[in-house]
């Protein structure tokens, strides 16, 4: 009678036992929360803050009529997806490979097409491998060619003079390859920053000893290094921070100081080789500088004012072919690059620097969260993206921890908490539009793609 009383008291628990949250894909069934982990897993690859991957899958579940009984945890690395009455979690990795800006754009839009209903999450598997199906190594030339555009456009738009331009533009090119190279073996990539580093400013310091220049701008060694520098994920760290993600924002914010600290040790190194001396009042931020000239004539003249707004957009064309953007996107980046320096030029003589920033940040997001409703093509997390370079003083604050400067180091930290809330509230303000107004179906905006 015992065993009788246990073998009921089982089949009692069993039948009470809410079922699991499956789907049917392919004719098999297949967990709920292996389909959210798979879609969370694409999305950490492409970079999105564990803040936003969270919030992406918590609507695409409550999209599909789930509701809390699915509970969702997010990790740089992993995403974990547990039935909230039995406990069952189902935990999927992210690969590691980096995605491009055009497949980070197409994962935006299958979270869209989720969150509006016009996906549902039994095709998640089949998009995500037809977004990771064209992964593939960055070509060279676009590769070389986009860091050659970066430093150079850096260079005009904090008005280097022309010999630092012309030094920036080919030691950037010799820094893509560099990069390139080292790209492939995954133990050198940690070290890619400094080697680029400790190169960029040794070739500045010997060109600067070798014709006389005694001026030798900031910009003149961080343009060809700007790509690594790690603005947005320092910037994604205190956003997620300010989300309360402890632990996901601390390792991110230990990985980008580690990052300039490799970058600043660089710096450091190239500078005691070649016995070159950084101007340090020229580590100032893009407002400061615009229309800044000098006295100065012949190749130590700066680039006129207009040349500043061609370099703009050089810089955001070269950002493309880095980040492998596709013309749509690239142009949208031009109009992000342009307008962020437009806004910050024309408010840091009123503002400051700091809160210019803040404000540049918090109008940028909204203006591409906007266009984001409108063009779902052209996600806001892929176009807000190239405006980072001018808004995060990561340049400044790298140089500024070089010289060990305390008073220079203020500005870059109390600029990035300025960039933090301005990005904040530029998040919350396109939350008084419906996000869940219905989008087109993803159908039509592969194929735009």
């Amino acid at each position: 009678m015992v065993g009788l009383g246990s073998a009921l008291a089982n089949l009692r628990n069993a039948l009470g036992r809410p079922e699991a949250h499956v789907e049917v894909v392919d004719g098999e069934t297949v967990p709920t929360g292996m389909l959210l982990g798979t879609l969370g897993a694409l999305l950490l690859d492409a970079g999105s803050s564990v803040t936003d991957v969270r919030s992406a899958l918590e609507k695409a579940r409550d999209a599909a009529g789930v509701g809390p009984t699915l509970a969702v945890g997010v990790l740089p690395a992993l995403v974990m997806v547990s039935e909230v009455a039995t406990g069952a979690a189902t935990i999927v990795n992210a690969e590691g490979i980096e995605l491009s800006s055009r497949q980070a754009a197409r994962a935006n839009r299958l979270v869209l097409g989720l969150e509006s209903g016009s996906i549902g999450l039994a095709e998640i598997p089949a998009r995500v491998r037809a977004i990771r199906a064209g992964t593939v190594p960055p070509p060279a030339l676009p590769w070389i060619v986009g860091n050659a555009l970066t430093s150079a456009g850096l260079a005009v738009v904090f008005r280097c003079p022309w010999w630092a331009v012309l030094l920036a533009l080919g030691v950037g090119a010799l820094v893509g390859v560099i990069s390139f190279v080292l790209r492939r073996f995954r133990e050198a990539v940690a070290i890619i920053p400094f080697l680029g580093a400790f190169v960029s400013t040794s070739i500045v310091g010997l060109v600067a000893a070798g014709t006389g220049f005694d001026h030798v701008p900031l910009f003149a060694v961080c343009a060809p290094v700007a790509v690594f520098v790690p603005g947005a994920l320092i910037t994604n760290a205190l956003l997620e921070l300010t989300a309360a993600d402890i632990v996901t924002g601390s390792s991110r914010l230990v990985q980008g100081l580690i990052t300039l600290g490799f970058m600043a040790a660089g710096i450091a190194a190239g500078s005691a080789l070649t016995g070159l001396r950084v101007d340090p009042a020229s580590a100032a931020l893009v407002g400061e500088v615009a229309g800044v000239g000098t006295d100065r004539g012949g190749w130590e003249a700066v680039p006129s004012y207009w040349v500043s707004w061609v370099a703009v957009v050089g810089l955001a064309v070269g950002l493309g072919l880095v980040f492998r953007s596709g013309w749509r996107l690239t142009l949208v980046s031009v109009a992000v690059m342009v307008t962020a320096y437009a806004v910050v030029s024309g408010t840091t003589p009123v503002w400051g620097s700091v809160v210019a920033t803040g404000a540049a940040a918090a109008l940028l997001f909204v203006a591409t969260r906007l266009l984001e409703r409108l063009v779902p093509v052209i996600p806001a997390t892929v176009s807000f993206f190239p405006a980072f370079l001018l808004l995060v003083p990561g340049t400044v604050g790298l140089v500024a921890v070089a010289t060990f400067d305390p008073q220079a180091l203020g500005v870059p930290l109390a600029t990035f908490v300025s960039l933090c809330i301005g990005t904040k509230i530029g998040g919350l303000l396109p939350g008084l539009f419906a996000r869940n107004a219905p989008h087109p179906r993803a159908d039509a905006t592969d194929a735009a793609g």
